[in-house]
């Protein structure tokens, strides 16, 4: 059975380095660079304008420049159809925008631009205070969402010691989020409602991966009732490690045709949702086949020694 099957625990040492290299490395980009909020989580305003034609970014910067004595981002967005322009003018923070400066920011815009056909399109602001709630709140959300899943698993899988096995899965998918998070902050994307969407997606798939491992793992333990559970997971891993990745790969394909897409056609906002997605998938699938498992057959094994 060993030369026909993964051997998890060593594979289990290799992602721990892994792992522990990528979350060293996140953190000191986070320390030295800081995570990009959206004004949504952080306060401040956001302004886009339609036009026509080609613009060159520094040019817009030093002409909302002169109006605007704050700290400010630039985004270009094209439609799907390729027949509107937009520039999304973005304060985040405290740094808000007046509608007398709103004004004088347009009215530059259309003198400096006048050939593009420069229009405003919509402008948004949001007080730090509403700003600091509403990220709490989707934290909560989160966190609930975690919480609830974990509690399935260890309901669904109580004969195999639900418990370890929900802990187990729960510091998996701590992980995954922690790999998408860190991306958002080496790539500086902003953390925004997209990346909200990708936090519950990336719940999903990495929880089902690892409870179509659980399941292996008690249906081998009924058909090998003699074997160890170092031997179970590594049997498990290993008649399950192909439709994993295969459904990984799958998924991660559709997310790189968004990436693709949105680069052709200058969609920046949905980086914040198909970057970290195709690293949290990826991790997803890898944490659920060498760590999740793993972990709960070590926490098993030293259980069992002490009682």
């Amino acid at each position: 059975m060993a030369n026909k099957t993964i051997n998890t625990k060593k594979w289990f040492k290799i992602s721990l380095i892994a792992y522990a290299v990528l979350i060293v490395a996140g953190i000191i980009m986070t320390i030295a660079f800081g995570p990009k909020l959206d004004i949504n989580f952080s306060g401040g305003t956001k302004i886009s304008y339609e036009y026509e034609g080609e613009i060159n970014e520094k040019d817009l910067k030093a002409t909302i420049g002169k109006v605007l004595d704050k700290e400010f981002t630039i985004g270009k967005n094209t439609s799907l159809a390729g027949d509107a322009n937009y520039i999304v003018i973005t304060l985040a923070g405290k740094d808000s925008v007046s509608a007398e400066i709103q004004e004088k920011i347009t009215t530059s815009l259309e003198k400096d631009f006048s050939d593009n056909k420069i229009s405003l399109r919509d402008s948004e602001s949001v007080s730090p205070s509403v700003a600091s709630n509403f990220f709490i709140k989707s934290l909560v959300a989160v966190l609930i969402t975690a919480i609830l899943v974990v509690v399935y698993v260890g309901i669904r899988f109580r004969k195999i010691g639900g418990v370890s096995a929900s802990l187990t899965a729960f510091c998996a998918l701590i992980l995954d989020l922690l790999v998408a998070f860190f991306m958002c902050v080496i790539f500086r994307l902003q953390i925004d409602m997209n990346f909200m969407a990708v936090v519950l997606t990336i719940l999903g798939y990495s929880l089902n991966d690892t409870i179509v491992i659980y399941d292996r793992v008690r249906e081998n333990r009924r058909i090998y009732p003699n074997i160890t559970l170092a031997e179970n997971m590594d049997l498990s891993v290993s008649g399950t490690i192909v439709r994993n990745i295969v459904t990984t790969t799958t998924t991660v394909c559709a997310v790189l045709t968004i990436i693709v897409v949105s680069e052709i056609f200058g969609l920046t906002t949905l980086r914040s949702f198909s970057i970290p997605m195709v690293f949290g998938l990826i991790s997803g699938c890898f944490s659920s086949l060498f760590v999740s498992g793993p972990l709960w057959v070590i926490y098993k094994e030293k259980f069992a020694k002490k009682k």
